[in-house]
């Protein structure tokens, strides 16, 4: 199947999960980063005025922001901005002065992102609405999400796409030049980028993933960013039944 047919495949999986659900809409974090921007385009084309996206920035740069506003208008989507800054700032003190050590550094970072997911329900839950997630094939094979995060989502449209694929289908559907151009980076602190995180490259990720050759030093990461990421992409562990007498 070509990229293009499978893109009217994900239109039609998001029309009928709303016929399913017999749910109104989805909310759609808007970061200024190409996976939302391409979960949007699918969206608006699936669903039109039915999705509804929350610009959250967190500490974020300016630009984040911006390139989001241009594409929400480019296509033409309501949306509202909730600056959590200060917010998440009065939690990490709050957290810090009760705890009397300093946080993790990305136990901190995530905070960010798991603010944004209790923004998401709360306006989808008024809304009558699902939370559409943004993870590719290479975040939701790595685990490059958090937990309970950008991981907690109702509907994961695009988690078959390698972030090739994702670039390419942005194209397709027209996102904005700035988006495209961006280094892909969860913007969770100064000069963070995914791939500086990951350990390897995307194309290499992309060509694992596609069983394409790679060195075996990137082989042995990815397999072992698959394995420790298990947690997060399994059911919650329980105890066997209880069988009462």
């Amino acid at each position: 199947m070509k990229l293009e047919e499978y893109l009217k495949v994900i239109e039609r999986f998001l029309k009928d999960k709303l016929v399913e659900t017999k749910m109104s809409g989805y909310v759609l974090g808007v970061s200024g980063g190409i996976d939302s921007a391409l979960v949007l385009a699918l969206a608006k084309r699936a669903v039109g005025e039915k999705i509804f996206g929350l610009i959250m920035p967190c500490e974020s740069h300016e630009s984040d922001a911006n390139d989001a506003i241009e594409l929400l208008e480019k296509f033409n989507v309501e949306y509202i901005t909730v600056d959590l800054t200060s917010t998440f700032q009065k939690m990490a003190i709050e957290l810090e002065k009760s705890y009397g050590h300093p946080l993790d550094k990305m136990a901190r970072a995530n905070i960010k992102v798991r603010l944004r997911m209790v923004t998401l329900y709360a306006i989808g839950q008024t809304r009558n609405s699902l939370v559409l997630g943004t993870d590719n094939l290479d975040e939701a094979y790595t685990g490059y999400f958090t937990k309970y995060g950008d991981g907690g989502v109702d509907l994961l449209p695009i988690a078959e796409l390698t972030k090739s694929e994702v670039f390419e289908a942005s194209r397709i559907l027209g996102v904005t030049e700035a988006i495209l151009n961006r280094k892909p980076s969860a913007g969770l602190f100064v000069g963070q980028t995914d791939e500086m995180e990951l350990g390897v490259t995307y194309e290499e990720l992309d060509n694992y993933l596609l069983g394409k050759e790679v060195p075996e030093s990137v082989k042995v990461r990815i397999e072992h960013l698959h394995k420790v990421s298990a947690h997060k992409r399994e059911p919650i562990p329980k105890p066997t039944k209880f069988i009462r007498d």
